[in-house]
């Protein structure tokens, strides 16, 4: 049996003009990540990442903790949906970046309801694939893994729309969790899925245990 990590991106850049890269406490989520997983001797026979900045950025923070590891291989299906098309496609009208915390929670309750009428098939924002197109290439990439890393240690690094579904999938939870388990995942969080050629079974999700000291308290972000 072999182990499937999932690992959502390192903190990016939300409010920016340039959401796709990492901050400054993204790159030291990250390489933290891989000290703490060379620590424990991990390595991984095989790196998939998505094609995003973010994604490329959060893998080589944790390459550079671990000191070592495999070409990664990305792939566009582990790409995050666009969360500004989904928010448009319920609310046409532009919003502002948020800047405090009533305007972050209009911001996420708006990302709610249009990931639920997107996954329902009730809206087709912009430039997206429709969500069963989108769960599809998800899941192919898991039958992937099953098929051709069985006994291995595998990493996906991706974004939390991508990692939701993928665990959504393996659980077999109804929509509305599988936007709940999206909504709450920490950037530079570990998931590990126990792998066989027939299945597979979900051991921890949206753990952060590379943050788990005093001097890391302020190191857990979500966005």
């Amino acid at each position: 049996m072999g182990t499937l990590y999932l690992v959502r991106h390192a903190q990016a850049s939300f409010g920016t003009d340039d959401y796709d890269r990492l901050s400054e406490l993204g790159h030291r989520q990250a390489r933290r990540l891989g000290e703490y997983l060379a620590a424990r001797g991990q390595r991984f026979d095989a790196v998939i990442t998505g094609t995003l900045r973010r994604h490329a950025e959060t893998w080589q923070g944790i390459a550079a903790g671990l000191g070592d590891g495999p070409e990664p291989l990305a792939l566009p299906a582990l790409n995050e949906y666009d969360s500004e098309a989904v928010i448009a496609a319920v609310h046409p009208h532009p919003l502002a970046p948020p800047q405090n915390p009533e305007q972050f929670r209009a911001h996420f309750r708006l990302l709610r309801d249009g990931l639920a009428q997107w996954m329902a098939g009730v809206v087709s924002p912009r430039g997206m694939p429709s969500y069963r197109d989108f769960a599809a290439g998800i899941a192919d990439v898991l039958a992937r893994v099953r098929a051709e890393r069985v006994g291995q240690q595998v990493l996906i690094v991706s974004s939390g729309g991508p990692i939701a579904t993928a665990v959504g999938q393996t659980l077999g939870t109804s929509p509305e969790t599988t936007i709940e388990l999206n909504l709450r995942i920490r950037n530079s969080s570990l998931s590990e899925l126990a792998v066989t050629p027939r299945r597979l079974q979900l051991v921890t999700y949206n753990t952060l245990p590379h943050l788990d000291h005093p001097d890391c308290r302020d190191w857990v972000t979500y966005a």
